[in-house]
């Protein structure tokens, strides 16, 4: 699909996209793009979360971190991951990853698909609004590179708790935004029924976002959707995290810390 064609998408046509449930989850990226994974379980405090998925890996050889939060590919499974909705304990295990890398000086790699934290009363309680607040300190300076993407849908917190990195990107048709258009227009009209008027007033599309400086790079998807042709879809997304992981490579440590907090800090300057 072409640049134009997808300027002729509306908004609420993308957010239908990003939630078909046959849209291919952070697990089966992890399966198809990287090689040897190993994963981890546990914060070292809690317990394990399911929405989120992460552990050690190489791509085309270079040994990475990759940390995914996922939705599931059945019922069963979407109950098991929570809808891809992580409580306190899955962004501990995605810090505690991030540190890890750090140590072995391993690039980090975010796939993100969330409709946004889980907002129960037992997240709450175990510190939900810290655990998402110390990934963003955590993530502004840590000393590795950092590539995030956004796969489905990048919730409010909840997605931007994976989303502080040095190169942030979307693949063509999911969406990024504070809050769902159902809760916008639930909030901003009183009526959750005009959420189609509330997806093409908050500027929640990838092309939207990349006029807007919020992310970086679109991965282009099959036409109709990356459900079309999942691994087609993988090959591409590949290609994007190499050609990204190259770019950051040639940065120095220093210079990589400056420019993600000078990046962070800009946000909102073009709008």
């Amino acid at each position: 699909m072409n640049r134009r064609l997808a300027r002729k998408m509306k908004a609420w046509d993308k957010v239908s996209i990003a939630r078909h449930k046959d849209r291919p989850t952070g697990k089966f990226y992890i399966e198809n793009i990287f090689d040897e994974f190993i994963e981890f379980h546990g914060d070292r405090n809690f317990g394990d979360d399911s929405a989120i998925i992460g552990g050690i890996a190489e791509i085309s050889g270079r040994p990475v971190t990759v940390i995914a939060i996922t939705k599931g590919e059945n019922t069963k499974e979407n109950i098991e991951r929570n809808f891809g909705m992580p409580r306190p304990e899955g962004y501990r295990k995605a810090l505690r990853l991030m540190k890890q890398a750090e140590k072995f000086k391993r690039p980090v790699i975010c796939l993100i698909d969330t409709p946004g934290a889980f907002c129960g009363v037992d997240a709450e309680e175990r510190g939900q609004g810290e655990a998402i607040a110390m990934n963003l300190f955590e993530m502004s300076k840590l000393k590795t590179p950092i590539v995030s993407i956004i796969t489905g849908e990048g919730g409010s917190g909840g997605a931007l708790a994976l989303a502080v990195g040095d190169s942030v990107g979307m693949l063509e048709h999911s969406i990024y935004s504070i809050l769902s258009p159902e809760g916008f227009a639930s909030i901003l009209w009183k009526d959750g029924e005009r959420a189609s008027e509330a997806a093409e007033v908050m500027k929640i599309t990838a092309e939207d976002l990349r006029e807007f400086n919020i992310i970086d790079f679109i991965v282009r998807e099959p036409h109709g959707g990356a459900h079309k042709n999942p691994q087609r879809m993988a090959n591409s997304f590949k290609r994007a995290i190499l050609l990204e992981l190259n770019k950051l490579k040639a940065i120095n440590e220093d210079e990589l810390l400056e420019k993600r907090y000078n990046k962070f800090r800009n946000f909102g300057k073009n709008l």
